[in-house]
């Protein structure tokens, strides 16, 4: 694995040492963590794709695109306020 070099301002390094040095890992590792957790659209699809035909399949519920859009409102809505208690 070879390394790379990413530019970023001075205020995004200094909030990547804030949040690395409060998880007790360094910016790299930060970094690591964030490009093999995070999804891309495709991949949050796919997933969602999977996720309907197992519950199709497994418990006969049958999820519409509808359901699953109000769903997403919820769970960012539920996100939101965790944040929010966080704060």
């Amino acid at each position: 694995m070879s390394d790379a070099m990413i530019r970023v301002s001075a205020e995004v390094r200094d909030r990547l040492a804030v949040l690395a040095e409060s998880r007790g890992t360094s910016i790299r590792a930060l970094v690591r963590e964030f490009a093999e957790s995070t999804l891309t659209d495709e991949e949050r699809r796919e997933r969602a794709e999977r996720s309907r035909a197992y519950l199709a399949e497994h418990f006969g519920v049958e999820v519409t695109d509808e359901e699953s859009a109000a769903m997403g409102v919820k769970l960012r809505e539920a996100f939101a306020r965790q944040q929010g208690r966080a704060a």
